[in-house]
């Protein structure tokens, strides 16, 4: 049986070398590879099809790409990296001299080794990518230019998945498909999303209904809020996008929700608050980033942030061919489904409480609550379980006292200085003792 690292480590093999963009047979075999970990349904918009101010591109069919010098030598080929054709070209079969060719040729001139990523998704126009080393040494000559492709009446496809819960509230947690054989930048966030479905799955007695969301970035979350946008609009109670989730050395980063009431926002903040995870926080900003604008466009303001670790734009590899696996590295994935993981595990028991024997303390020996010894909180116990006896019923005494339907376990917690996962198995204990109500998902009376 492989382990969730091996399986992981299967899954991007399969997934690196596939040409994708925003529309095309890579987004549908990526969906396809993606369903022997997750159970996705995918759906179809056509071209042409108006989805608020966008309308959905036709589909890019590529199947060749390569440059030949005057004697048939090949410089590149798409075959051998797909970064090598600009993204979305449209077809070209043409000999021209080395000063005819430079302006359809992309290179980093900083990043002398790496292949660019560059796309024309809107715009017709070919052209090629190399590592702007290979382009100093062109020498002068014919070239023969030649892209086999096509663009054509098709359709934009995106997936989702959803993990049913006691409650039709949902957490919303997207991620995009569309960028072709670069780790970081791409496979983290859809891998990630995979091993987290599989992770909330085994949860018994989910509180959250998971809606797990596969789309080409921002076309293909346009396209999934003009279909189900209404539906988030009333069901979501908090999500993320993933993104960027690789890289040693890099800590979990979050980008806050537009959504100020957003509680994946009060839950990060919580944890840093107490040092209980290490988390840079991020600013919302429209300016730049990724399917959380259109979340958090003002017309949906959805309560979604964004989780990366290896930011877009602040490392060397972003959008060229320097993104590979090991510089993404496995173990950090298996690092952000661990993390995200704990924080989707506090956001289901959040919410606000009710003491269901509100009027004076509850005689907790009566439920067997109350430690069969008391002792000093200074004093000699013989044995460790009246030590934590007594943390225990700290954590039962204050969750009765603040579960008036006005405190948040996170307000509880920050009251308290009491351990989440001590207030957590106090909830749990009172809860199987008929004692507390909850949690609800907004404010209540106590006498509701």
């Amino acid at each position: 049986m492989k382990n969730e690292f091996e399986l992981m480590d299967q899954l991007f093999d399969e997934l690196f070398p596939i040409t994708r963009s925003i529309t095309g047979e890579g987004v549908r075999k990526t969906i396809n590879i993606l369903k022997k970990f997750i159970p996705l349904e995918m759906f179809s918009v056509k071209t042409g099809t108006k989805v608020f101010d966008w309308e959905i591109p036709k589909e890019w069919v590529i199947r060749e790409a390569w440059i030949k010098d005057e004697d048939g030598n090949e410089i590149i080929n798409m075959k051998n990296h797909n970064l090598h054709v600009l993204n979305y070209s449209v077809p070209v079969n043409k000999k021209m001299s080395l000063e005819e060719l430079k302006p359809f040729i992309h290179t980093i001139p900083h990043l002398p080794d790496a292949i660019p990523y560059v796309t024309s998704y809107y715009k017709e126009r070919w052209g090629f990518c190399m590592s702007y080393n290979q382009f100093k040494s062109l020498k002068e000559g014919t070239y023969h230019a030649f892209i086999d492709s096509e663009l054509k009446d098709g359709e934009l496809n995106y997936a989702h998945a959803i993990l049913p819960g006691q409650s039709s509230k949902e957490i919303l947690i997207s991620t995009y498909i569309c960028h072709p054989s670069m780790a970081n930048n791409e496979l983290s966030g859809p891998i990630v999303a995979a091993f987290l479905y599989n992770r909330m799955k085994e949860y018994r007695d989910r509180k959250f209904t998971y809606r797990f969301v596969f789309v080409p970035e921002t076309i293909g979350s346009i396209a999934y809020l003009h279909r189900f946008g209404e539906h988030l609009r009333k069901n979501v109670y908090s999500g993320f996008v993933l993104t960027c989730l690789g890289g040693k050395n890099y800590p979990l980063s979050f980008k806050r929700s537009r959504n100020k009431k957003a509680p994946i926002n009060k839950i990060v903040d919580y944890l840093i608050s107490t040092g209980e995870m290490e988390l840079i926080v991020r600013p919302f900003t429209p300016t730049h980033g990724s399917d959380e604008r259109q979340y958090c466009s003002p017309g949906f303001n959805l309560p979604v942030g964004q989780f990366a670790r290896m930011v877009y734009g602040q490392y060397k590899g972003y959008h060229n061919s320097l993104d590979t696996k090991e510089v993404m590295t496995i173990e950090k994935l298996i690092d952000g489904v661990n993390e995200i993981e704990k924080i989707l595990k506090i956001q289901e028991w959040d919410g606000y409480y009710i003491n269901t024997n509100p009027f004076g303390e509850v005689k907790l020996d009566k439920h067997g609550l109350y430690p069969d010894i008391n002792t000093p909180l200074n004093g000699n116990a013989s044995n460790n379980q009246k030590i934590d006896n007594r943390k225990q019923l700290n954590a039962i005494l204050t969750m009765l006292n603040y579960s008036d339907g006005e405190h948040s376990l996170l307000d509880i917690a920050q009251l308290s200085g009491i351990h989440l996962d001590n207030l957590m198995n106090a909830i749990k204990l009172l809860k199987e003792k008929g004692l507390l109500k909850g949690p609800y998902y907004e404010k209540r009376s106590l006498f509701e």
